[in-house]
């Protein structure tokens, strides 16, 4: 894997930063609410920039905010925005915008022919049904979207849903059969329309926070907050939220954590994925292409 040297780490995170400003500069363009979640949101209230160690930026967007970011974007010649739809996946059940003209290639992308370029991952927030029944059936359609969409078996989930996992994706192989499963957990999750629901949750985000009840008026619009001299969206309820999904934000991690949090088989901040095809990416595996490689 490849180690971050202080310098790289930087690199890292000014070409984060460069991503962010254009995406919110977009999503106001296009009337799109946007703000950051996860470390990019804890940066900006207890850092007034990157969290040092920190690797990457996220970003929020209200679901049908969400799905019409898919409809209005156009790619560019720098950056690319990719999601999984029948004939693309790249193991990502979520929205992903990529520096087409940097690398870093991730350990389970190795070998597919997509932009393997910095990404920055965008996750939608959906209503959490008001009934206990609703809710139960939205986290089951949640799980089986997870695991169809993103077509890997979640090691790091505990070992019983490990093996769920695993025999289901054996069971069932063909592309198209999961494709179909997974839009059809997708639609049943996400019929719960925020407007509609006291509260608000993140059904694509892992199995973790996909059990976090958001207050529905944390995420009623955004704040800017100064970000590495910037000023960058957060939810307006962001202390709220930070807490129920992260419990004391403002304390540090001890000393061993605080290290970057994604592994990478090679980073580049300076040259594009496509001068590494020949040793990392020797051919498309059916599953994912991007024809402009």
């Amino acid at each position: 894997m490849q180690e971050y040297s202080p310098r790289l780490l930087r690199e890292v995170q000014q070409k984060n930063l460069e991503m962010a400003k254009f995406f919110v500069r977009f999503c106001a363009d296009n009337d799109l609410l946007c703000y950051f979640c996860g470390g990019g949101c804890i940066g900006a209230v207890r850092h007034q920039g990157f969290i040092p160690w920190d690797d990457d930026l996220d970003f929020f967007l209200p679901r049908s905010d969400y799905e019409r970011l898919k409809a209005v974007w156009k790619d560019t010649d720098q950056y690319v925005l990719l999601f999984p739809t029948e004939s693309y996946n790249d193991h990502c059940m979520y929205i992903t915008l990529r520096d087409r003209t940097t690398t870093m290639i991730k350990p389970y992308q190795v070998g597919m022919d997509i932009v393997h370029g910095i990404s920055m991952d965008i996750f939608p927030l959906d209503g959490w049904p008001n009934g206990r029944l609703q809710r139960t059936f939205q986290v089951f359609n949640g799980l089986v979207y997870q695991l169809f969409c993103a077509q890997v078996v979640p090691e790091k989930h505990g070992g019983l849903t490990a093996l769920i996992g695993k025999a289901a994706l054996s069971l069932i192989k063909s592309p198209k059969a999961r494709y179909r499963i997974w839009r059809r957990a997708e639609k049943r999750m996400t019929k719960y329309a925020i407007e509609d629901c006291e509260a608000i949750t993140e059904i694509c985000a892992g199995p973790h926070y996909m059990m976090k009840k958001y207050p529905k008026e944390c995420f009623a619009g955004a704040v800017f907050l100064d970000f590495e001299g910037e000023k960058m969206p957060v939810p307006v309820g962001y202390d709220t939220y930070l807490r129920t999904a992260f419990g004391d934000y403002m304390q540090l991690p001890p000393a061993e954590k605080q290290v970057p949090s994604h592994d990478a088989v090679v980073v580049d901040t300076e040259r594009p994925y496509t001068e590494y095809r020949d040793k990392y990416l020797p051919e498309a595996d059916g599953c994912a292409h991007d024809r402009r490689f």
